[in-house]
Parts: C-alpha cells; sequence; structure tokens
C-alpha cells in the first residue's frame, strides 16, 4: 500500500527529472545523513546555528543547499510542499561562500547564505515560475522580483525554489481542498498526511518537515496562522503594509500581507526585519511605515517578554469541552503566560463577533477586490497566457481535465467576475468590516488596556484579516500527533510585542518536535481540524 503510493507519487511528480523511487527506509532519512563529516547536524538548525557554523567553516551554504535538495528529493514526491526548485540555487551558495570568505562577517546580514523557500504567489524574476499554482499563469513574465524578494536578495539570502499553495490563495472555488493546485498537487501535512491548511500550505510543510530553513507566506485570512498551527511551526501576520505586497498575485490590497514562516520565532524575528519597509511600488508600505521598528525585530527576542504584559482571554474561542486534552493544554499555557509575569484579563467579549464570523461582508469586500486587484497584476506582466480574471475562468474551462474542473469548479473567480466595482452592496460591506473593527477588537484592546489577545489554532483569524492587525502562532502541542498552535493578535504595528509575548512563550515551552520518523500512514482523515469548525485560510 503504503511503498506502491509512493513509488507512484515519484513517477508522477513533474519536479525532478532526476526523481529516484524511494522507500520508506529512505523516507525515514537516518540521522547520520543529516550530520556532516564535521558532526554539525543541519536537522532544526536555527538561522544563528547556521551562522554560528558558517562562521566557524563546519558549514558552507553549498553544502545547506545540497541537504535541503536531497531532502527535497527523498521526502517531496509524498509531501508536495515545494512546488520548483531554482536551478541557480547551487550558484547562489557558491557566490555566497565566496562573499563571506572575503568579507567580515559583522558586515553580512543575519539571512546571508540561508536558503529560503517563497510561496508560487510572489514574483521571482529569475528560472522559476510565479503561477499561484495554476497552469494559467506558466509561462508568464513578471516585470521585476517582488518588493520582500528584492530585499531577501540584498541580504544575500538564497532562493531556494517556489513552495505549493493552495491554488490562487485558495481564491479559486470554496471546496477545493487545502493545499492543493493543479500544478503542485495536494500537499500533505507531514506529521499525519493529512491537509495541511493553506493557503500558504507548501510555505509550512517544507520548514516542518526540514527541506528548508525559513520561508515566506502570504495571508489575507488565515492563510499563514493556520498552516503554521496545524503543522508546528512559527508564522508570523505582520500589519498589512508593514512588509511590501509589491509582485505578489493579490485577493486584497485591503488585507493580504507577506510574512514568515520558519522552525522558530527567533527565526522568523530575522525574516520579518529583512523584508519590512519601504515599497514605493505598493503605497501601503508608506502609510505603515510608522509602524516599522528602527534597529530590527531580533531586539524583541527577550525570555521575560511576558513580564508586565496585558493578555485578553476571549472564551468565545475556547470552547472544548471540560477535561479534554485541548481543555487542559490550554489551561497549562494560560497559567504559564501567568507564572512569567504576564496579567492575564480572562472573559473577555468581543461585539459582533457572531456577524464578524458569519457575516457574508468580508466576501463581499474580497470578491470585488480580487477582480479589480489581479486584472491589474495580470496587466503589469511582460507577457502571460491570461490578461484578465475572465481568461483566467476561460482558461480553466478549456483546460479542465488539466486543472480538475469537474472536481472542484471555480464559483469564487466567477462570483468576483460578476462585481462591477464599488457599489452599494460593496460600500456597505467596507463600512461593516471597518465598523466590526473599531467597535469590536479595538475597542476591547482599548479598554482593557491589552497588549494582546491570546486565542487557540488560527480561531481569531478573521477578526486579524478584516482589519490589517498582525498575529503570531507559536506550537502549542499535539492530539493524537496532530499539531495545533496557539495564537497571540494585537493592534497594528505591535509587532515588537508580540515578538516579545511570543518568543518568551515559545522558550517557557519548547513544545515543537520534528515531524515523526515513522512509517507514514496514508489517508489519516484530518479530524481535528473539522473540531476546530476553522474555515480554509485564503
Amino acid at each position: 500500500g503504503g511503498l506502491r503510493l509512493t513509488m507512484d507519487l515519484a513517477y508522477a511528480s513533474p519536479l525532478f527529472p532526476f526523481l529516484v523511487l524511494v522507500t520508506f527506509v529512505s523516507m525515514l532519512s537516518s540521522s547520520s545523513s543529516t550530520t556532516l563529516a564535521s558532526g554539525f547536524s543541519i536537522k532544526e538548525a536555527t538561522v544563528q546555528d547556521l551562522q554560528l557554523a558558517f562562521q566557524t567553516n563546519q558549514l558552507t551554504s553549498r553544502q545547506l543547499v545540497e541537504f535541503y535538495l536531497n531532502q527535497i528529493k527523498i521526502q517531496n514526491p509524498l509531501l508536495k510542499g515545494v512546488l520548483e526548485v531554482n536551478p541557480d540555487a547551487l550558484t547562489q551558495a557558491d557566490a555566497a561562500d565566496k562573499e563571506r570568505r572575503e568579507k567580515a562577517p559583522s558586515s553580512l546580514s543575519r539571512l546571508h547564505g540561508i536558503p529560503i523557500l517563497v510561496k508560487d504567489n510572489i514574483a521571482t524574476k529569475d528560472k522559476l515560475n510565479t503561477t499561484a499554482g495554476s497552469y494559467a499563469l506558466l509561462g508568464s513574465v513578471v516585470p521585476r522580483d517582488a518588493g520582500v524578494v528584492t530585499k531577501l536578495r540584498k541580504a544575500g539570502a538564497i532562493i531556494l525554489g517556489k513552495a505549493t499553495l493552495s491554488e490562487w490563495a485558495h481564491y479559486r472555488d470554496s471546496d477545493i481542498p487545502s493545499g492543493w493546485s493543479a500544478r503542485g498537487g495536494q500537499g500533505k501535512n507531514p506529521y499525519t498526511l493529512g491537509e495541511p491548511c493553506g493557503s500558504s500550505s507548501g510555505s509550512a510543510i517544507s520548514v516542518a518537515a526540514n527541506l528548508v530553513t525559513v520561508s515566506l507566506g502570504t495571508e489575507t485570512d488565515g492563510s499563514i496562522l493556520c498552516p503554521s498551527s496545524m503543522n508546528s511551526v512559527v508564522g508570523i501576520k505582520p500589519t498589512v503594509g508593514l512588509t511590501s505586497r509589491a509582485g505578489v498575485v493579490p485577493i486584497s490590497p485591503r488585507q493580504d500581507t507577506v510574512g514568515p514562516i520558519c522552525r522558530t520565532v527567533s527565526d522568523a524575528a530575522y525574516v520579518l526585519e529583512t523584508i519590512a519597509g519601504i515599497d514605493t511600488l505598493d503605497k501601503a508600505t508608506i502609510g505603515a511605515s510608522k509602524y516599522i521598528s528602527k534597529g530590527g525585530y531580533a531586539q524583541f527576542l527577550k525570555k521575560d517578554g511576558l513580564k508586565g504584559k496585558r493578555l485578553g482571554v476571549v472564551r468565545q474561542f475556547y470552547e472544548f469541552g471540560n477535561g479534554t486534552l485541548l481543555d487542559e493544554t490550554f489551561k497549562l499555557h494560560l497559567k504559564t503566560l501567568r507564572q512569567r509575569g504576564a496579567v492575564l484579563v480572562d472573559n473577555l467579549k468581543i461585539d459582533d463577533i457572531d456577524e464578524i464570523m458569519n457575516d457574508q461582508s468580508e466576501i463581499i469586500a474580497l470578491n470585488f477586490e480580487f477582480k479589480l486587484s489581479l486584472n491589474a497584476y495580470l496587466k503589469d506582466l511582460i507577457a502571460s497566457p491570461v490578461k484578465s480574471l475572465a481568461d483566467v475562468i476561460d482558461f480553466n474551462q478549456k483546460h479542465s481535465k488539466l486543472e480538475k474542473l469537474d472536481e472542484y469548479g471555480q464559483d469564487l473567480m466567477v462570483a468576483a467576475e460578476k462585481t462591477n466595482g464599488i457599489g452599494k452592496v460593496e460600500e456597505q460591506a467596507l463600512l461593516n468590516l471597518t465598523r466590526w473593527s473599531q467597535n469590536g477588537f479595538e475597542k476591547v484592546m482599548k479598554r482593557y488596556k491589552l497588549d494582546a489577545v491570546v486565542t487557540p489554532f488560527s480561531s481569531f483569524s478573521s477578526i486579524l484579516g478584516i482589519g490589517g492587525y498582525p498575529g503570531v502562532s507559536v506550537p502549542a502541542g499535539y492530539e493524537k500527533g496532530e499539531p495545533f498552535g496557539i495564537c497571540f493578535g494585537g493592534l497594528k504595528g505591535s509587532e515588537p510585542k508580540l515578538i516579545e509575548i511570543a518568543y518568551s512563550f515559545e522558550q517557557a515551552t519548547l513544545i515543537r518536535k520534528p515531524p515523526p520518523l515513522r512509517k507514514l500512514e496514508v489517508g489519516r482523515n484530518n479530524d481535528l481540524e473539522l473540531k476546530k469548525n476553522q474555515k480554509l485560510g485564503f
């Protein structure tokens, strides 16, 4: 059963011409294959570990890239976290090694020589495609690197490749499984082989399974926080505009944000400080520049970061049933937060919560925003098989087999195409979202002088999404081997506080563990995801 499936996937994968058949023995890559002759172990290594290994000549960027390419070759036919590998990755690694030999370590950034995967809706002006997982954009030519990629390259990071995602960041059809795209197939949670959550599924899968050091994802509503929670990694969803969205296949300029998905809070802080900042091609970054932390975000990695923090507990999100593992785990976590010096303000209620979670205003707004912003993105391409949302819908119909249209449909795209700018209905929807943010979350935060709210999983993502607020997800535990996270959310520009809180919690608990080295069960249902009543991220 299992071996046969692995063989089929290896044959079917379009990723590498050199893919070899893998067995479960190689799938469980032994610890020796993660340790170099120098004695340095790459598996689970942090950015800081890697930089120290570079400086002490225990490791080169070439060795690091070769290790990840080998892990991708072994694990990706099953996990499908990586869509494409950069053919120039080793050349970039050699250049980083040369630069390291010639320059003083203090002159190099923390991400220098570090491989990173970017989600396939983030443009790279190189030999990689940027397709949002769709064949409709295969062969399209982007005018330039996305703003965040420009900053990564300037820092000396190595673009290892493109991560898989829910196709079109899960804005094609509401019934498409999370983590599926026509080009990438079905991404799998490395802990359970169930759904990984999305839409930044591949970014989380790849980091969790040690296929790369760090990655970039995007979020409109839940797409960084949910896969981070479900794949036992750290995700930061920044304040909208803190990081540039220029060159990113859009859904909503009002809600879209680009952020790091990493194994530790420290790695996520290093990536965030690299990609945050003004980009003249994204006006929102100019308005949000007042939120940028002078001196970066690493300065907020404080073990005592919880001391004196006021954290709100919104009980509407903690309905697990008394005595369940989730109930006991989160009770323990709230106790830990108190023990580390935080003041917990409990039993808070956010007004309009039912409307936010059930009303159609967010979808009404996203529909017209998607059409307008996607058409603008496609118009900006140098070459593309599709020039508008209408063309994409048409492409999917003409290539229904390739895009599995009969199986999955494209209801979100069709609904978006029917919109015609901002009419009365759209205007009312936008007013609702603003009102709910101001009278709900912001009111509670200010009334109780809170630094953050603490919620389980990614259950708070819609509230953070509609208002453009930041959130950080940190590993919180495992139920029957299936990971879940804890989320700290705050007002715009509160990343410094959120990083202090998240790092202090992470260091107090150290919950993350790599996916188990075991014979992987095929086709296990993702029961925990259903229990959480969590909508799919986009």
